[in-house]
């Protein structure tokens, strides 16, 4: 455990967990925006490139628990180290893809390694960051995956307009593998340095999460099949948005390059909005937060489907990815939230590693689900669907919400 009593600088933080988490998401985010190129290239139709696309979220969610295992096995550092190589043999697996389905499964790969480094990037912090300066540590660390997420996608479209190559993208996302396993074997580990015992706090909490998620799935069913379904939904509605942009993007005829300049726009805008979205929930509560965020996200998918064929569908689908980033950006954080206020306070981490995965079975769900009617019908369809699920689930969290968390964050035991 960490003493509560040392010392902690933000500074020992910065270089050795930020740096690699922007780096890290820098190279992932700028790969989105030319994954249906990708697919495209090799000969697939939308449909399939929506589902070689959707194996980026499908691999986050394959990779929750066994991330768990490995961080609790071999520890946070090394599991951040291990999760580059395995992106990095992603990589590989994108660049001499002679089919579509060895894309696929580089994406897949890409995405478990994504929610590997994930996970040991948050229990580091669980780890070395004492609990009175652990909101900030965590409130910081997302916002500089969002960093990462502007910067990935304009870097993307710089190396577009110069290479005219999707494949330059690619070999960027290695670059920044490379950038981030440098950084965490170069430096020295603070964790290391201040736990005593064969097991960190943050081991000790993924390996809770991890062994505990079948027996809590029952236990708490009841709060998972309400407020667990409509984070679900929205966390799908989340993920669609990353997926369908840049299919969308192709169907109209716009260049990976411009599609990867407004998807980085865009992200500037959702990051520039984190910090007032946590503040909004903590001052008025979490409805005020989730509920714009749902329905916001909702009415953009739902309209972008009318836009397919509109002479203006160019500047539709501009404006439209900057209100669904805006959506998106008032609810920054609002799942991490609605999961720390439900957990037991005394032993949360079985319920959290339930939460994680039931969002996680949505945020993975959804895409197939679009890729699907996108196969049956056409993408229009398949957007059109779930925005009318998204409303659905805005319902169920505007009636679950006030059963399950109190209306105001100062009513509630914290």
């Amino acid at each position: 455990m960490v003493p509560p009593d040392r010392p902690f600088r933000w500074r020992s933080v910065a270089v050795v967990v930020f740096l690699p988490s922007i780096v890290f998401s820098m190279g992932q985010f700028a790969i989105i925006p030319v994954i249906p190129a990708l697919a495209q290239d090799l000969g697939t139709d939308l449909g399939g490139a929506a589902l070689i696309a959707s194996m980026l979220v499908v691999g986050q969610l394959m990779g929750d628990i066994p991330s768990g295992a490995l961080v609790a096995r071999i520890g946070e550092r090394r599991a951040m180290i291990a999760a580059t190589g395995l992106a990095l043999l992603g990589v590989v697996a994108m660049l001499v893809a002679p089919h579509p389905a060895v894309l696929g499964l580089g994406v897949l790969l890409l995405g478990i390694a994504g929610a590997s480094f994930g996970l040991a990037r948050h229990a580091f912090m669980t780890s070395f960051v004492p609990l009175r300066s652990r909101a900030r540590a965590l409130a910081t660390l997302g916002g500089s995956i969002r960093l990462g997420a502007v910067a990935g996608p304009l870097a993307g479209a710089a190396l577009l307009t110069v290479t005219g190559e999707p494949a330059s993208v690619v070999i960027l996302l290695a670059v920044c593998c490379f950038a981030a396993a440098a950084v965490l074997l170069v430096l020295r580990d603070p964790v290391a340095v201040v736990s005593r015992g064969p097991h960190t706090a943050g081991e000790d909490e993924v390996r809770a999460e991890a062994v505990g998620l079948w027996a809590t799935l029952a236990a708490q069913r009841k709060v998972l099949l309400t407020l667990g379904v409509g984070s679900a939904i929205l966390s799908g509605l989340r993920q669609v948005r990353q997926v369908v942009l840049p299919v969308w993007a192709i169907s109209i005829g716009l260049d990976e390059a411009t599609t990867s300049l407004v998807i980085g726009v865009a992200a500037a805008v959702d990051f520039s909005l984190f910090f007032l979205g946590g503040w909004i929930m903590d001052r008025f509560g979490r409805l005020w937060a989730i509920l714009p965020c749902a329905l916001g996200l909702s009415v953009g998918l739902i309209a972008l489907a009318f836009t397919h064929d509109l002479d203006a569908r160019i500047g539709w689908y501009i404006g439209i990815a900057l209100f669904l980033s805006l959506a998106n950006g008032l609810g920054a954080g609002i799942l991490m939230t609605l999961g720390a206020d439900l957990a037991d306070r005394r032993n949360p981490a079985p319920f959290l590693g339930a939460w994680r995965f039931t969002t996680d079975l949505g945020g993975a769900g959804a895409p197939i689900l679009v890729t699907a009617l996108t196969a049956v019908f056409s993408l229009s369809i398949g957007v059109f669907v779930l925005g009318v699920v998204g409303l659905f689930g805005a319902l169920i969290m505007r009636v679950s919400i006030p059963r399950y968390v109190s209306a105001r964050p100062s009513q509630g035991t914290e």
